[in-house]
């Protein structure tokens, strides 16, 4: 093969000394920071977003200039752009393609925007919910899965404040502060949020999550028939009514059960003498068991695990270094019918579910708690998950996805942050000018920028 000559600089062509500061300038010359938002632009053209956000909100009457469909796009499109304080509008307000990307001459400001939140009743929560529900579903009858798996789980958003709706509960990292403690439904697949329940945070974490499951099943199973779905949840779901509510619908899926509530289980364990092999550091055995109250068996999976306890104490480094070996148990029970192997990988896969919290959290605004209303934080709460979902919707439509599942349902495709999305090319300098009436958007010549901007592009188009 050849090899591509290596071209040499001098050191003069390199190396610059400048030493005079500019002159610095404020004019309005039509520049943009974020000149890779035009990407956005397209997808909200796609999914005829602004007419649809209208539609959530006519029984109410808002502002004629900024209805209350505008003020969500504007916060969806805070989020996606990487903004999470309502007062950093002021510092984005002038540029001219986030303009274009909200339809607006002028962004309203902060004050306009906290009018907006409290004016916004339930039933708007409740449409823009099942608006954010629906354009998920969209996204799963066109990729057509064989398999589609839905995780339920709660997560804490904490405050330092007293917003309404929330209350003190369990919360491990800042305890004794007051929080809310939503219940979200995750597809795997796609590695976006199907539906939310809104809690205050002083709940278990399964209240109200039999209702929740049996509605979002409802709508998943009507919308993709083909589909065979699955669920993962810990042990905090663990009863006999939700897994009845599994076989009801269909639904293959494995639990945590949790050891404190089940003495005998403990029985059981010690009194194993022959357990199966799974790898080097894991044995299993299973059992068709139920507790006595329970009309009917399941089966549960035990699992050790091999672990390398820590050695206290003094130790003598010129002989051997003793290692005391323990092991750790745990429980699934489940109603699919596959291999020990397979079924305990599905469920050890539900942690993608936590780096999706997790992404959303940090990326796009999810932990957010800007309004002392629960009206006015359930609507940001919502606008950070289509935030989410929009980052993932545009990169489905322009990658392909993998064609066969894993054991552990990961995302069908390799997904980026939005943070990296805006480092590469969302966060990018341009300027718009009409050369014979022709609008046009001008950025400064770089391949890899170039590369996924078009990229990204040509997919939306090509989707439309």
């Amino acid at each position: 093969s050849r090899r591509t000559p290596q071209v040499k600089f001098s050191k003069q062509t390199i190396l610059a000394r400048f030493h005079k500061l500019p002159e610095i300038r404020f004019e309005d010359q039509q520049l943009t920071s974020f000149g890779g938002a035009i990407v956005f632009m397209a997808l909200f053209q796609r999914l005829d977003l602004l007419a649809r956000l209208k539609q959530c909100f006519q029984h109410l009457k808002g502002s004629p200039i900024f209805g209350p469909h505008r003020i969500v796009l504007v916060l969806i499109a805070h989020l996606l752009l990487g903004f999470r304080r309502l007062r950093d509008v002021d510092y984005y307000r002038d540029d001219p393609l986030v303009q274009r990307l909200l339809g607006l001459h002028r962004l309203p400001d902060v004050a306009t925007i906290s009018r907006a939140l409290t004016a916004m009743d339930q039933r708007s929560v409740e449409r823009v919910r099942q608006l954010c529900s629906t354009l998920v579903i969209e996204g799963l009858q066109r990729e057509q899965f064989a398999r589609l798996t839905v995780d339920f789980d709660g997560s804490v958003n904490s405050t330092q404040g007293h917003a309404e709706g929330t209350a003190v509960g369990y919360n491990t990292k800042k305890k004794g502060a007051r929080s809310y403690y939503n219940l979200y439904a995750t597809v795997a697949q796609t590695g976006q949020f199907l539906d939310v329940l809104h809690r205050s945070g002083n709940v278990h974490d399964s209240n109200g999550a039999r209702a929740f499951m049996m509605d979002t099943f409802d709508r998943v199973g009507a919308a993709c028939p083909q589909a065979v779905l699955e669920s993962r949840m810990d042990s905090a779901f663990f009863n006999q009514q939700t897994l009845t509510l599994m076989d009801l619908y269909g639904v293959e899926c494995t639990a945590s059960v949790p050891f404190e509530r089940f003495p005998v289980l403990k029985q059981m364990i010690e009194s194993r003498r022959r357990w199966r092999r799974l790898d080097d550091e894991r044995f299993y055995f299973e059992s068709d068991w139920k507790p006595k109250s329970w009309p009917a068996t399941y089966r549960f999976l035990f699992v050790r695990h091999t672990v390398r306890r820590q050695v206290k104490g003094p130790l003598q480094l010129d002989l051997f270094e003793p290692r005391e070996v323990d092991y750790d148990y745990r429980v699934v029970v489940t109603n699919k019918m596959g291999s020990a192997r397979s079924v305990l990988l599905f469920h050890h896969g539900r942690g993608s579910q936590e780096r999706i919290f997790a992404e959303a959290k940090q990326h796009a605004g999810l932990d957010l708690i800007p309004t002392r209303r629960l009206v006015g934080n359930q609507m940001v709460t919502l606008c950070a998950m289509m935030a989410h979902n929009l980052g993932r919707e545009l990169q489905m439509l322009a990658q392909p996805r993998a064609t066969y599942s894993r054991a552990k349902r990961p995302a069908a495709w390799v997904f980026q942050t939005l943070d990296t999305l805006r480092h590469r090319f969302i966060q990018r300098a341009g300027r718009l000018t009409q050369p014979q009436g022709n609008l046009t958007l001008t950025l400064t010549p770089n391949p890899m920028v170039e590369n996924d901007l078009l990229h990204f592009i040509d997919a939306l188009h090509k989707a439309a």
